[in-house]
C-alpha cells in the first residue's frame, strides 16, 4: 500500500488557532482514497530525526517565548533540513514555523532570534504590542498554473519583509506585514504562510496539492486522486468567501 509519512514538528509548543487540525485533514484526505498515513511527531528531548525520510513536513505557530526556545533546538537540523528541501520533501510551516525558516525574528523588545537562513525573509515584530495583523484573510493562489482562493484566518505583530516569491496575493486581510498585496512564501515543496483556521479544512483542494506532490515524488508517477464528496466543505467555504468578500466591499 502506498504510503504518506508526515513529520510534525514540535506539536507541544505550536499548535495555535487549531493548527493540529491541519495533520488531522491530511490523514483524513489520504486514508480515505486507500493511502497509509504515517505521522511521527518530534519534541525538544526526542532522538533526532532524519527530515530526508519524510513525505511532509509541519510546523504550526507560537508565540515569541516558543519560538526563543524553540530555534535553538531547530537549529541542530539545520544542514539536513537543508539537504531535504533540496531533495523534494514538502514543508508546510504556518506562521511562527513560517517566521524560523527566514533570516531572523526580532520580537517586540529588539531582541534577535535567529533564524535558519534557509530563505532570505526576515520578520520583526511591531513594538506596539497591541497593534497585530488580525482577522479573516483570503488571498488568491496558483498552483501548478490551477487558480483558487484560499481562506484563513491571521493574527500575528511579526511584519516579514524581501518574501522573493509570495504564497497569494492578498485580496481580504494584512499578509506579510500591515496592508500588504503579498502573503506568505511559496516554492515548489515549500508553503510557508500566516494563515491558521486551520488552514487546510477551509482549503481541501491545497491539501490535495499537498498529497499529489508528495504521491508523484515518492512513487515518480502523475497520480491521479480520486474525488472526495467535498459537498460540505465547499458549501461552508462559499458562505465564507461570500462574507468575507461583502465585508471587504
Amino acid at each position: 500500500m502506498k504510503e504518506i509519512k508526515i513529520l510534525y514538528l514540535y506539536p507541544d509548543m505550536l499548535e495555535l488557532y487549531g493548527d493540529y487540525g491541519n495533520i488531522q485533514v491530511l490523514k483524513y484526505r489520504i486514508e480515505s482514497r486507500g493511502y497509509t498515513a504515517t505521522i511521527d511527531r518530534y519534541s525538544i528531548g526526542d532522538n533526532a530525526p532524519n527530515f530526508n525520510n519524510y513525505d511532509i513536513v509541519f510546523a504550526g505557530g507560537g508565540a515569541d517565548i516558543e519560538q526563543s526556545i524553540l530555534a535553538e533546538d531547530l537549529i541542530n537540523y539545520k544542514d539536513n533540513i537543508k539537504e531535504a528541501i533540496s531533495n523534494g520533501v514538502f514543508f508546510l510551516l504556518i506562521c511562527g514555523a513560517y517566521q524560523l525558516f527566514g533570516r531572523y525574528y526580532k520580537d517586540v523588545d529588539g531582541n534577535i532570534i535567529p533564524g535558519l537562513e534557509i530563505f532570505d525573509y526576515y520578520t520583526e515584530a511591531n513594538p506596539d504590542r497591541k497593534k497585530r495583523c488580525i482577522g479573516n484573510i483570503v488571498i488568491d493562489v496558483n498552483l501548478n498554473n490551477f487558480n483558487t482562493k484560499v481562506i484563513g484566518f491571521e493574527n500575528h505583530g511579526g511584519q516579514t519583509f524581501n518574501v522573493s516569491n509570495p504564497f497569494g496575493t492578498v485580496i481580504l486581510g494584512n499578509g506579510n506585514k500591515f496592508g500588504d498585496s503579498e502573503e506568505g512564501f511559496f516554492q515548489n515543496n515549500i508553503i510557508a504562510t500566516y494563515l491558521h483556521g486551520p488552514l487546510l479544512s477551509k482549503n481541501p483542494l491545497l491539501a490535495d496539492y499537498i498529497i499529489k506532490y508528495c504521491l508523484d515524488k515518492k512513487y515518480n508517477e502523475d497520480t491521479s486522486l480520486s474525488c472526495l464528496n467535498d459537498e460540505f466543505e465547499n458549501i461552508c467555504r462559499n458562505q465564507l468567501l461570500d462574507r468575507f468578500i461583502q465585508e471587504e466591499y
